[in-house]
């Protein structure tokens, strides 16, 4: 027996260092092939096996010198109008509407900053133009300058809750140029050049800084904000009872003094809460800020933290908010820097007008995207989302998707602002033929192509790294944010804005909404509708006017930024150091950043066996006739 048993454990060893041996093998399989199997995966998320997209087949269209300039003039300025006036409703969501339905600041907390701090907001009758919002005359009776919206304009319930202020699309894109006789023309989807988001939390904290006068008890300084906005407030109430909402009426809702009334009563009844959520959020987003700006700008943080009007950082303020909201846990705070961008991504603030021209079309079998582009670089091309970015980055909590929705109706087919001044028609022909031979090919509408051989700095293109990518392709497309099933309501309709794209399904479609870093590394060559509105140029705005974006041997290392007069014989918003009054704009220094540098675009280049001319400085003559041709677009 004794054997027996012997033998059967002698068998058992030998069984089990058989499965010891086979399962160390499998262990050293598992570590060996583990490297591979990750890199395969971080190489699909990062589009290695992926294609860019294209530019379109075929001969670049050259839009054609109108005959007669003064007809060509108020023949757009007509569409502009029927095109709004026919897309009302979405134009009002577009301008108007906050970007979040349920957050942002206070609003009885907004219209108190010139009360308690005055000396960083300026005049009560407007004082948001310090961040370069301003009041637009076709506005009347609103409440706040153009570009500020509240969740009164939006909720169910009248009086449910306390109303927020965030901005509205508007508040970028919605510019306005000084014409000659001192008035304002207005660029419904083109840049507002004078604002500044970053300037605005910047001034929130100095306003609350104010108030804690040096104190550094976290429960004192909480008192005394407290008390000073209820304290402000009372005085408010006692000498206009319709200071907050300027007995404002849109579509059936009465802003009067009874619903001032009873927001102000909602407001106190849970004031201290309202007001603490309010600063806690201002201040750990800015110190988020402050963090990025210290790693993607050393050179310019200080100048930066304040903020560049007509300027934003690409993800900045959503990706300081993912960075705060990491690093305040524990389980999560040793991961929060893999939440930040891949590099700087300071760029100007883009005109929207015409975005058919931008959009993407499908392949044959409808599988992917072929062409089109979508912002900078290109990395989000479906307009339904390059809207709710644009959203998202102003770094609000539950954007409202009614918004996008209505932005993607109302800019699709808005025409571009047209150029307010004379322009030499006969010089202008000539300079098509060169726009034909230099430009056309890659600047054509649809042209989803990325170009990275043209040395302007690359940190713009590189924001968006691989685990952005898939965060984004996974939150953009779920259903807090805008699945293909998410349903709106849209003008009395129950829609689903994200269902499908020109026809296709956007089901199991999420790798749409964001390209992978490896398809959209570069800038696209963007289509020229009403381009003389965009300066200043190039992605980061470090170039005046078009004269020296075509003679950069000429481009000026300091320029004013931001001014509403136009210098019509270079192209561009008045820029020049030595006339400036310091009334508007500020000085923008090139050479301060690799991040603003106005290097690029400055040498010819070969594409596909041709040869594009992109300096002028030795045919100037040519640069002016081609200068006179892009006015006219």
């Amino acid at each position: 027996m004794r054997g027996f048993f012997c033998a059967i454990d002698k068998n058992t060893v030998l069984k089990l260092n058989i499965e010891e041996v086979m399962l160390k093998k499998i262990k050293y399989i598992i570590l060996i092939l583990a490297p591979f199997v990750i890199a395969f995966f971080y190489a699909k998320a990062s589009g290695f096996f992926e294609s860019r997209l294209e530019s379109p087949v075929g001969p670049a269209y050259v839009k054609p010198v109108p005959q007669d300039w003064k007809k060509a003039q108020a023949r757009r300025r007509a569409d502009i109008a029927d095109h709004i006036e026919s897309k009302q409703v979405n134009y009002d969501h577009f301008a108007n509407f906050p970007v979040s339905a349920t957050n942002g600041i206070p609003l009885i907390v907004l219209k108190l900053l010139p009360k308690v701090a005055p000396e960083f907001w300026g005049d009560e009758d407007n004082f948001l133009s310090v961040m370069g919002l301003f009041n637009d005359e076709r506005l009347v009776g609103y409440p706040f300058p153009r570009g500020i919206g509240f969740t009164g304009l939006v909720r169910t319930d009248a009086n449910a809750e306390i109303d927020y202020a965030s901005f509205t699309c508007g508040g970028c894109h919605i510019g306005r140029v000084r014409l000659d006789d001192g008035t304002f023309e207005y660029l419904d989807g083109g840049v507002n050049t004078e604002f500044n988001v970053i300037g605005y939390r910047e001034r929130i904290v100095q306003s609350l800084d104010k108030i804690y006068d040096n104190e550094t008890d976290k429960t004192k300084k909480s008192q005394l904000v407290v008390a000073r906005f209820l304290a402000e407030l009372e005085k408010v109430e006692q000498q206009d009872s319709n200071y907050f909402y300027n007995n404002y009426r849109y579509d059936g809702r009465n802003f009067d003094s009874n619903y001032e009334a009873k927001q102000i009563e909602l407001f106190k009844n849970d004031a201290t809460n309202i007001i603490n959520e309010f600063v806690t959020h201002q201040e750990k987003v800015y110190a988020s800020w402050v963090t990025l700006t210290k790693k993607y700008y050393p050179n310019i943080k200080d100048r930066i933290n304040s903020g560049f009007a007509g300027m934003e950082d690409a993800i900045g303020f959503n990706a300081a908010s993912a960075y705060q909201a990491f690093n305040d846990s524990a389980a999560t705070k040793i991961i929060a820097p893999l939440v930040q961008p891949g590099s700087h991504g300071v760029t100007d603030i883009m005109v929207v007008w015409d975005q058919d021209s931008h959009d993407p079309v499908w392949n044959a079998d409808k599988t992917r995207l072929i062409n089109g582009g979508g912002q900078w670089n290109g990395h989000i091309p479906l307009p339904m989302y390059k809207n709710i970015a644009a959203q998202i980055t102003l770094g609000f909590a539950n954007i409202d998707i009614s918004v996008s929705a209505h932005a993607e109706k109302l800019l699709q087919k808005l025409p571009p602002a047209i150029y307010p001044f004379d322009v030499d028609l006969e010089l202008a022909k000539k300079g098509q033929t060169l726009f034909k031979d230099n430009c056309a090919d890659c600047h054509q509408p649809n042209n989803g192509m990325v170009y990275t051989q043209m040395g302007t700095d690359m940190g713009r293109a590189n924001v968006a790294g691989t685990i952005i990518t898939v965060g984004a392709q996974a939150s953009f497309a779920g259903d807090s944010n805008c699945s293909p099933t998410t349903t709106i309501e849209m003008e009395g309709e129950q829609v689903q804005p994200c269902a499908q794209y020109r026809g296709v399904s956007l089901v199991g479609q999420s790798k749409q909404v964001m390209l992978p870093p490896k398809v959209q590394n570069g800038y696209n060559a963007l289509p020229f509708p009403g381009l003389w509105a965009q300066a200043p140029y190039l992605h980061n705005g470090s170039v005046p006017t078009l004269y020296h974006m075509l003679v950069p041997n000429e481009r000026p290392d300091v320029f004013v930024k931001s001014q509403l007069s136009y210098d019509k014989k270079l192209v561009g918003f008045v820029w020049q150091v030595n006339d400036w009054t310091k009334q508007e704009g500020y000085l923008f220094d090139t050479t301060s950043s690799p991040s603003i540098s106005h290097q690029g675009h400055d040498q010819d280049i070969q594409l596909n066996d041709k040869t594009y001319k992109l300096d002028w400085s030795d045919d100037k003559q040519s640069a002016w006739a081609l200068i006179e041709y892009l006015k006219t677009l």
